[in-house]
């Protein structure tokens, strides 16, 4: 890591020669991270979300016009207000936003005017707390959040006029200004998709001191002394006397429930507090959740780049329900447009977040997990499907029904406060159900084509042999829900179904590839090339999606050794690209290319377990070695700190396991195969109180080996820990080395098994 690029770490947290004697958790992690990015390289596609763990809204500045979706960029020098946002990924884009800005010396209110210099030297970002000093106006600009709402300060150091501005942006917002009670009161309602017809989010904005002047404005005209305004793209603006102070502060909260849902919302959260008071409850709230997992040793670099993952890991999904009158959960819903009683999450796309973020809640958070699951279950009765990618309903993005992935594992994980038979016959509807048109993402595309011949055809079927492998997966995970719940007859098809993985894969080239309604292969097959019947990737990435049958896998390659060779190959093979049907190189492509890791792509989700593999096989000690060097090589804590998109929490989330030690290959199982720990000591303090402790002895960077390990003072020879392992509290010893140890954990006894022929041998 370059000196510039920790200086750019360091003052992005405020830090600047911070030591390392004991400092708040919450100012370890950088929200700044990932945040150089463009449509065309990603290094995260991540904006810094001032918000608190899973929470309704973040609050984030933006340096790009307001529908841009890659908002905040790092290498730009304009803010033009901070925004209240939702957005889960720039593929998707924000909804419900709009944004607070303050100006002097003259009133601009259009974003390309009111946008003021800055400089990241002058720009402090932690996850409780966002503060910028704005050039232009010779302002600051400072935030703190709670669930549902913020507190804003803006102090003013330039004589003249003091000025607010609101901004409601696009869609037909509509604005009260109440000067009385210093209060404006609004709907904004500009949307992505995914929202019904009476979608709208209400927000209330309450100030410390009286207006001087006040009006609203549109792009062709601003309205003095106006106090109220519905047009395609609106806005107010608020004048105040900065003469005897030059502080103004104000509260905000929202509601996607109505304005006196907003007002409750502002009371319960905020009331009284003062904007110290609002940063130091955030900050607190932060100190508590990164104080589940508290690490020893390793470098002042990996500790930061630990707790920025671990809060990325959780920002998402976003709570969408709000409590009533009554205290009760209540939300009104993206899929019917009415209100329910109950809970409900979104911004999460579960084709990225099954294989680690959910995981890590079911671990962490099982009380968070039972509410997700609660939702999804709310999403099929009001929509009639589970959810697959929702922002905040239904998003036609990416493959899979990874629903079934959440529900087996929390099942199997003891998270069971949800209707799990429920869930089965959801299960049961999706899985034989041919997707709606305006959502592929949602039911099954290729259902008739798979419940008869076993697959998905291509060309019939748009990625069709990567949907045909997550379809074999989810249906693990149904069998494992419907076994679980005493659906015999629909666990033992969802099993049967689970071994289709083996029809798309061809032992002469030892690759999963694309295969015709006719039973035939796909002609002129090239693994290095994407698309067509792959979804983001090539074969040399899915290949190795059988999370719940890696041995099964191995048999189809012949030996271990064949095994092993092959996941060699990756990294040995160029990172060659055959554009396919993207006819050009997309940004995975060309991370893949920057990453210099051969065939191995980690910007992209389908390989990100595949290290792990190496367990199953014999030679884990090249599990050891390959979780470090991708640790090392493509995380830092800084705004290029990622090597691709960081999907709503999973890049990070493989981080926070990966750097315990251990990771979820198959979720829906209890396993989690084990890797190297970069750090001397971990301690996870658990939901039951208990504490779980991964003491690696002689650590080092050079040293990603295990030489010997010990489990609660017993000799320990496995390379998976059981879920009950932690749960129930304990110390796993491991022993590090520098060089191989090809005698620890390489017996057949010691490697995980198949999780499928686990699941039918169960009575």
């Amino acid at each position: 890591m370059t000196a510039t690029r920790i200086a750019f770490a360091l003052a992005a947290m405020g830090l600047g020669q911070a030591s390392d004697a004991a400092p708040d958790l919450v100012r370890l992690a950088n929200p700044l991270q990932g945040t150089d990015s463009t449509g065309g390289f990603s290094h995260g596609n991540t904006f810094p979300a001032i918000a608190l763990p899973f929470p309704m809204n973040a609050w984030a500045p933006y340096t790009q016009p307001a529908k841009d979706s890659f908002f905040y960029q790092y290498r730009q020098n304009r803010i033009r207000g901070i925004r209240q946002t939702h957005q889960p990924s720039p593929w998707i884009a924000d909804y419900a936003n709009f944004s607070l800005m303050p100006v002097s010396g003259k009133l601009v209110v259009n974003e390309e005017d009111r946008a003021s210099v800055f400089r990241h030297e002058e720009e402090t970002a932690h996850p409780g707390y966002y503060r910028v000093l704005l050039d232009t106006w010779q302002a600051t600009a400072e935030v703190a959040p709670t669930e549902r709402g913020a507190g804003f300060r803006f102090t003013f150091e330039k004589p003249g006029d003091s000025y607010v501005v609101l901004d409601a942006f696009h869609n037909n917002p509509e604005i009260e200004i109440h000067p009385d009670e210093r209060t404006i009161i609004g709907i904004c309602r500009n949307n992505s998709g995914g929202v019904p017809a009476n979608f709208a989010n209400h927000f209330v904005i309450v100030f410390d001191q009286p207006f001087a002047a006040y009006g609203t404005w549109t792009p062709d005209a601003v309205n003095e002394g106006k106090t109220a305004i519905k047009a395609p793209k609106a806005g107010a603006y608020l004048k105040f006397d900065t003469s005897k102070g030059k502080v103004v502060t104000c509260k905000v909260a929202s509601s996607y429930l109505g304005a006196e849902q907003a007002k409750r919302n502002l009371d319960r959260e905020i009331g009284d507090a003062d904007f110290d008071t609002i940063r130091q409850r955030a900050e607190a709230k932060w100190n508590e959740t990164f104080g589940r997992i508290k690490v020893e040793g390793g470098s002042d670099e990996q500790r930061r780049t630990f707790y920025s993952a671990f809060y990325r890991s959780v920002i998402f999904p976003h709570r969408f329900f709000e409590y009533d009158a009554q205290n009760k959960p209540v939300y009104f819903s993206p899929f019917d447009g009415k209100v329910h009683q109950g809970y409900l999450y979104t911004d999460t796309g579960l084709w990225d977040t099954f294989r680690a973020s959910h995981p890590l809640y079911n671990l962490l958070f099982p009380e968070i997990s039972a509410q997700i699951m609660q939702g999804m279950i709310a999403a099929y009765d009001q929509s009639g499907w589970l959810p697959a990618w929702s922002s905040p309903g239904h998003r036609g993005c990416m493959i899979g029904n990874h629903a079934f992935s959440l529900f087996a594992d929390a099942w199997v994980k003891g998270v069971r406060d949800f209707d799990a038979k429920k869930a089965v016959a959801a299960m049961v509807h999706d899985a034989n159900t041919q997707s709606p048109g305006f959502c592929g993402a949602i039911g099954r595309d290729g259902a008739a084509f798979y419940q008869r011949l076993g697959y998905a055809p291509y060309p019939e079927i748009r990625e069709a042999t990567a949907k045909t492998l997550e379809y074999a997966y989810d249906d693990f995970c149904a069998a494992v829900l419907a076994k679980g719940t005493g659906h015999a007859a629909d666990a033992a098809e969802f099993a049967k179904d689970a071994m289709n993985y083996r029809k798309v894969f061809d032992e002469k080239t030892g690759f999963v590839r694309g295969r015709k309604a006719n039973g035939d292969w796909c002609e002129n097959f090239d693994p290095t090339e994407w698309g067509g019947p792959f979804t983001e990737g090539c074969s040399w990435h899915w290949t190795w999606s059988v999370f719940h049958d890696v041995p099964g896998l191995i048999k189809l390659f012949g030996s271990d050794d064949a095994f092993c060779r092959k996941l060699d190959a990756v990294f040995y093979t160029p990172p060659d690209v055959k554009t396919g049907t993207y006819g050009q190189m997309i940004h995975e492509m060309t991370e893949m290319v920057a990453s210099n890791m051969g065939q191995y792509a980690h910007g992209n989700q389908p390989i990100q377990h595949m290290i792990y593999l190496y367990n199953y096989a014999g030679q884990p000690w090249k599990t050891q070695a390959r979780a470090r060097e991708v640790m090392a090589r493509l995380y830092q804590p800084t705004p290029d700190g990622f090597c691709g998109d960081e999907d709503t929490g999973q890049m990070s989330s493989w981080y926070v396991f990966s750097a315990l030690g251990f990771y979820p290959v198959c979720p829906g199982t209890t396993g989690y195969p084990i890797g190297s720990p970069i750090f001397d000591r971990a301690t996870i303090t658990l939901p039951n109180g208990k504490e779980f402790v991964i003491h690696a002895k002689t650590n080092g960077p050079q040293r990603p080996y295990i030489l010997r390990a010990s489990l609660n003072g017993g000799e320990f020879n496995r390379t998976w820990l059981e879920h009950a392992d932690i749960s129930n509290g304990g110390t796993l010893e491991l022993e590090m080395t520098s060089a191989p140890d090809t005698k620890w954990g390489v017996q057949p006894s010691s490697r995980p098994g198949s999780a499928i022929d686990a699941l039918n041998k169960q009575p």
